[in-house]
Order: structure tokens, then sequence, then C-alpha cells
């Protein structure tokens, strides 16, 4: 009965990771597929990039949403048998699945983003403060460089020191996937490093976009 629960869980996390706003939004209310536009990314940034603050605010807030309460779906079903310490290791599994179903949707040709925000709304539940302190980093970088991607990398490699260092968190889990994390950042954006270092990367642009990107 514990297994089937456990299963069930983690299969209704990674279907709550796999709803795929950014694809959605674009489809239902624009007509359009923001994998076609800008960046080609499933994410909040390109939303806003091709479609406007209008749209790409009320995707990054479900995106965290979904990374949040997926995570809290630990919470609302019996674990009677769970030490605190196994809850633990559930919430994070719950937080991996999240991840994986942003990255790779089930419900949109497993096209997805890079999982950033979802990992936002993942850190709200897990590590509220390290979150908080590496959100800082993230719009500082932003507002110094206009690169988003350097921006996520910056605070997803500072995550586990933040984590480690400054909120003295010493549960094994929870620091291995703080450091899985600033692996993971990097590893998704890729194709981002590659183009910063040739000087090619997009700059972010504070204004709405009044139309479309082309690829």
């Amino acid at each position: 009965m514990l297994t089937t629960i456990l299963i069930a869980e983690l299969l209704l996390a990674y279907f709550l990771g796999s709803v795929p706003s950014a694809v959605w939004v674009g489809k239902w209310f624009f007509g359009v597929d923001v994998r076609e536009h800008g960046s080609g990314n499933a994410g909040a940034t390109n939303v806003i990039r091709v479609l406007g603050y209008g749209a790409g605010i009320p995707v990054l807030l479900f995106d965290v949403f979904k990374g949040w309460f997926a995570v809290e779906l630990a919470w609302l079903f019996p674990h009677a048998f769970l030490s605190p310490e196994m809850m633990v290791y559930l919430r994070i599994g719950l937080a991996v699945a999240a991840v994986l179903g942003h990255i790779f949707p089930v419900w949109a040709g497993f096209r997805g983003g890079k999982g950033v925000g979802t990992l936002a709304g993942v850190g709200i539940a897990l590590y509220p403060l390290a979150l908080l302190i590496v959100l800082g980093i993230f719009i500082l970088v932003l507002a110094l460089t206009r690169y988003v991607s350097l921006s996520s990398l910056s605070a997803g490699i500072a995550f586990p020191f933040v984590v480690w260092f400054i909120t003295g968190e010493r549960n094994p889990a929870l620091v291995v996937l703080a450091v899985l994390v600033a692996v993971f950042i990097p590893v998704t954006h890729l194709k981002n490093i590659r183009r910063l270092l040739r000087g090619e990367e997009s700059r972010f642009r504070f204004r709405r976009r009044k139309e479309v990107e082309k690829p």
C-alpha cells in the first residue's frame, strides 16, 4: 500500500511538472508556439521575450507554483510509517520528478523548458532562506549584465555555497541536492554558455516587445 502511494505521488509530481504553461499560454491566447520563436525555450523568459510580460509573468508564477506544490504533495498523503528523514527523501524525489516533468513534459511532446522557474518553486519549499539569497544574486547579475542565462548560472552555482555556509544546512540529502542543482543549471544552459563565450547571447529587454520574434 505504501509503495503504491509513493509511486502515485511521484507520478503526480511529474504530471504536475509536465504542465507546459509556456506552450499552452502561447498557443491558446496568441496562436504561437514559443518554442519556434526567440530562444526556442519553453520557459517564462522566452515567453516574456516573445509575447510580453502579460503572458510571461503568469507563466513564471505557475512554473514556480508547480515546483513548490509538487514538493508539498508529501504532506497531502498518509505516511504514518515514514520517519522524518525519509520524508526529506520523499520531498526531494517529488522535487526531481517535477523538474523532470518541466524539462520533458508528457503534455507537450517532451519538449519543455530548462527548469529554472520550477527549481525556484522547489527552493521555496526546501530551502526558503537560501532561495531568497540566490534570488538576490540572480537579480543583481541581471541588473548588471541583462543576461538571464548568466544570472541563472551565477545563482545556480552559488546555491550550494549559500546552503552550506550561510544557511548552515547539514542534512546530507539536502546538501547533495544543492550541489546537484549547481551542476544541473550549467548542463541545461550549455548552449547559452557557448553563446556567452562567443559574445552572441541575447540580452534581456525590460520593455515589452510588440511583435513576435523570428527564430
